[in-house]
């Protein structure tokens, strides 16, 4: 191995750029649906060998060094959000007549600017770098700084933080209900690049321990806190996730609407599974509702036939706001509504944070005199909702909805559901297919439950359905290209958890151990060698 790090570390040019592009695509095994943590084991000490050959010129200046660096991070940074995200190009092929010119700047232009964040945690990292485990530590609290900016720069988009790799499974999520994404990203970089360590005949013990130790505490703690036994729930909501399978080619088409609308009836009026009782609460997908109600105020007549007394629907429609006067214009809104067994909309809420050039376009004046209007099928641009809150279900539970991508933000969800008892997670990731796009959205959203020890209703047009238990277990669900319903009887409780604001102060103090740590190692290897 020793042998292997040296001519990585000695790679010049193409070929270092090519091995960084590789190692980070590599990493993205170990995101859903493939699950493989140990390609991150190979990939991060690839990485940090790379970093070590990136001494940079002694005669321009401290940023100017770290421009190797910062190209290394960037193209490891390229091949692993290449790896992760090509699948967004499939939602362009719905309507390709209209939209597949976009198609490389889907595949490709996404991954190339986001790769950027990458190079600048290879850039902070080398800032601090040293020899040992400092430089682990360093690369660490790059990453962390990096994946927060991620997190909120340009609207915001964290999905596929490299913490994610290292929670595969509910045993293994647990400890980011303590340090949050922030902590869980800097832990799961430290472990991931420990291994290089093994070609360091001073840090090899050391290294190896804190493995080892860092290890058994993340798995111990998951295995304390799921076999923990948790209080009997006072109450519980008999709840009906419905999934239509519908063909996002038919969706808007005018012919199918009653089809597509009497299949969503159907599936809400089945007779109960066996052993569960009629639900209380039926949950739609994202925007199931293929028309307007203000064009078709006959449906919510016939919604209020179908449902049964005390029952209440919360589904996912395009909701209308004329022009109010000369010079206004008609608003849309990506809105779930929840409809009472008398066919009235009780209550409506918009979706707050939308989708840069799916749901409406940045700099829409800019692109529209070029000719550019919409970038992703579907029936019209969105506006913004101005705030979230939550929703009043039956017995007087009450639940925090999020719309699609909604999901991946960790501070806007645990801040928006703060006073909620269930979250209620509607999506329509049937614009990606079977590809490994789906999965990830739903590992994200199964982490929301897991920091905000809330139960998660997730209702998809076509998969992944699912009802996901305050710590992370997806009770049931349903697959991807299938048509269905799951009933389940949720427990209303709260699972013992810290408040957001708490597991953010403990990941930024665990960022900082990992700076202060890579200074202190920086100092006593420079008093040393004086």
């Amino acid at each position: 191995m020793q042998r292997l790090a040296g001519r990585i570390v000695l790679l010049w040019g193409w070929r270092r750029a090519l091995v960084a592009f590789l190692a980070g695509m590599f990493a993205v095994l170990g995101q859903a649906p493939y699950d493989f943590p140990a390609a991150c084991f190979i990939s991060f000490p690839i990485l940090v060998w790379l970093l070590d050959g990136t001494t940079g010129d002694a005669t321009v200046s401290r940023i100017g060094r770290l421009k190797p660096a910062f190209a290394v991070g960037w193209w490891f940074g390229f091949g692993y959000f290449l790896g992760g995200l090509w699948w967004i190009g499939t939602a362009l092929l719905v309507e390709a007549e209209s939209f597949a010119w976009a198609l490389p700047f889907a595949m490709i232009g996404i991954p190339l600017l986001l790769a950027f964040f990458y190079g600048l945690a290879a850039a902070i990292a080398r800032a601090m770098w040293g020899s040992g485990i400092g430089r682990i530590a360093a690369l660490a609290a790059g990453f962390a700084i990096a994946e927060w900016l991620r997190g909120f720069l340009f609207t915001g988009f964290p999905w596929n933080a490299i913490g994610y790799s290292a929670m595969p499974v509910p045993m293994l999520m647990q400890s980011v209900s303590v340090i949050g994404m922030d902590g869980i990203n800097a832990l799961a970089v430290f472990v991931f690049a420990l291994p290089a360590l093994l070609v360091d005949k001073s840090g090899r013990r050391l290294g190896a321990a804190l493995f080892v130790l860092l290890l058994i505490s993340h798995a111990g703690f998951g295995y304390y806190r799921l076999t923990k036994p948790v209080a009997e729930a006072s109450e519980y909501l008999q709840v009906r996730i419905v999934q239509p399978n519908v063909d996002l080619s038919e969706k808007w088409d005018k012919e199918v609407r009653d089809r597509i609308f009497a299949s969503l009836i159907e599936l809400s009026a089945r007779p109960p599974a066996q052993g569960q009782a009629r639900p209380q609460l039926i949950i739609w997908p994202e925007t199931a509702v293929p028309f307007l109600f203000t064009d078709r105020p006959d449906a919510l007549t016939t919604l209020g036939e179908v449902l049964q007394e005390g029952q209440l629907l919360v589904a996912g429609i395009v909701r209308e706001e004329a022009a109010s006067g000369p010079g206004t214009r008609t608003r849309y809104y990506n809105s779930v509504v929840a409809i009472d067994d008398k066919g009235e909309i009780v209550d409506a809420v918009d979706k707050v944070h939308l989708v840069p050039f799916g749901e409406y376009i940045p700099f829409a004046d800019l692109f529209a005199s070029i000719g550019i209007e919409q970038l992703v099928a579907g029936p019209m641009n969105f506006d913004a909702g101005n705030q979230r809150r939550d929703i009043s279900l039956p017995d007087g539970v009450k639940a925090s909805p999020f719309i699609c991508y909604e999901v991946i933000f960790p501070g806007l969800v645990a801040a928006d559901s703060a006073s909620a008892d269930i979250m209620i997670n509607v999506t329509n990731d049937a614009w990606f297919g079977n590809t490994p796009g789906p999965y990830q959205h739903f590992r994200q959203a199964q982490l929301r439950a897991v920091e905000t020890g809330r139960p998660l209703l997730r209702a998809a047009n076509t998969g992944i359905s699912g009802v996901v238990g305050q710590s992370g277990i997806v009770v049931d669900g349903l697959a991807i290209g299938t048509q269905g319903i799951i009933d389940s009887r949720i427990p209303i409780y709260l699972a013992e958890t810290i408040t957001e604001r708490q597991r953010r102060i403990n990941g930024i103090i665990l960022v900082m151990l990992l700076v202060i740590g890579a200074f202190v190692v920086n100092v006593r290897q420079s008093l040393r060698t004086n």
